[in-house]
C-alpha cells in the first residue's frame, strides 16, 4: 500500500484544487518573474495558505512605488504610487521580506505603518522586521529621524545598528548567519494574553532559526521601545539581540515581525509558525486557532 505520507499528500493535492476561497497577500518586493529571491517566502505563504485551505492571490508592490518620491525616475511616478495604494488597500494581509539595498527602505517603513494603523495583518522579515522597529519609533516615540545606520550613518536615533558576530579565527565581525536560538523571553503581555507569536511555534520556549543579517535592533533602544508597546517577546539567549517583535492581540490582529528567515524551513505539511499565523489572521480564524491552541 501507499505510505502515510503519500496518503497525506494524495489528500492533500485533492484538496488544493478544491479550494473556492482565496485570500489576497501582498509581498513588498519587486516582481522578477524569476522570483529567485522570493522563492522561500512564496513557498512558505503557499504552505500556509493550504493550512487554512484558502487559495493563495498573491499581490506585488515594489517598495519604492509607496514612496513619493516622484523626482526620481527609478522610483516610479505617481501613476504607480496610486496603483500601489490601491493593492495595498485592497488586500488581507502584508509581507515585507527581507533585501539587500536602500533604495525602497521608506517604502517598507510606510507599509508597515499602513499595516499598524489599519489593523492589517503584517509580517516583516529581517529588513520588514527592522521598518516596523523604525516606524515605531518614529511614529509612537516621536523620534522622527530614527533609522537604521545601514541607511542613515547620520541619525541621532540610531534603532538597527550594525552589530555583527564576533568571529575568533578571523578576527573581525562578520554576518549573522545560519541557525541560531531564540528563546521567548517576554511572552506574556499586559493585556494578560501570551505572544502570538509563541503560540504559533506551539507554544515552545526555544525555537531555532536561519539568520543572515549584519544589522540589529540597538541594544540601548530596546528598553523605550518595547516600553511603547512593540513587544520584543523573542532573543537570543544572550538577552542583546532582539529576535521577534509583536503587538498584543488586544491592540492589532497580527502585527510580528523576525530578525530571523522563518521561510526557509516551511514544508507543505508543516508550515513555517509566523507565516501560518499570518495567514490565520488575514482569513479571520486567528481568534479561534488561538483559543484552541490553549
Amino acid at each position: 500500500g501507499m505510505s502515510r505520507s503519500m496518503i497525506d499528500w494524495a489528500r492533500m493535492a485533492f484538496k488544493l484544487d478544491r479550494f473556492e476561497k482565496s485570500v489576497k497577500i501582498l509581498i513588498v518586493g519587486k516582481y522578477t518573474g524569476l522570483q529567485d529571491s522570493y522563492l522561500s517566502v512564496i513557498k512558505s505563504l503557499k504552505h500556509a495558505s493550504m493550512a487554512v485551505e484558502r487559495k493563495l492571490d498573491l499581490i506585488w508592490v515594489e517598495a519604492a512605488h509607496l514612496e513619493n518620491d516622484f523626482s526620481n525616475e527609478e522610483m516610479g511616478g505617481e501613476k504607480e504610487y496610486k496603483a500601489a495604494w490601491d493593492k495595498m488597500k485592497s488586500v488581507d494581509g502584508v509581507v515585507v521580506p527581507g533585501g539587500f539595498g536602500t533604495r525602497g527602505f521608506l517604502g517598507k517603513v510606510l507599509a508597515a505603518r499602513f499595516c499598524r494603523e489599519n489593523s492589517v495583518p503584517y509580517l516583516g522579515i529581517c529588513l520588514g522586521f527592522q521598518a516596523m522597529v523604525v516606524e515605531y519609533s518614529r511614529n509612537i516615540l516621536n523620534w522622527e529621524d530614527a533609522n537604521s545606520t545601514e541607511f542613515d550613518e547620520k541619525t541621532k536615533n540610531p534603532v538597527v545598528i550594525f552589530m555583527p558576530e564576533i568571529d575568533r579565527e578571523n578576527m573581525g565581525g562578520t554576518m549573522r548567519l545560519g541557525s541560531r536560538n531564540t528563546a521567548f523571553t517576554h511572552p506574556e503581555h499586559e493585556d494578560g494574553s501570551t505572544s502570538v507569536s509563541q503560540i504559533m511555534y506551539k507554544r515552545a520556549s526555544v525555537v531555532s532559526e536561519r539568520h543572515r543579517h549584519r544589522y540589529e535592533v540597538n541594544p540601548d533602544r530596546v528598553d523605550a521601545i518595547h516600553d511603547a508597546g512593540l513587544k520584543f517577546v523573542g532573543r537570543d539567549e544572550t538577552g542583546t539581540r532582539m529576535e521577534v517583535a509583536e503587538l498584543p492581540r488586544s491592540c492589532h490582529p497580527y502585527y510580528v515581525g523576525c530578525q530571523y528567515h522563518p521561510e526557509f524551513k516551511s514544508r507543505p505539511l508543516n508550515p513555517s509558525p509566523p507565516f501560518h499565523g499570518l495567514l490565520l489572521a488575514a482569513c479571520g480564524m486567528l481568534d479561534e486557532y488561538v483559543g484552541c491552541e490553549k
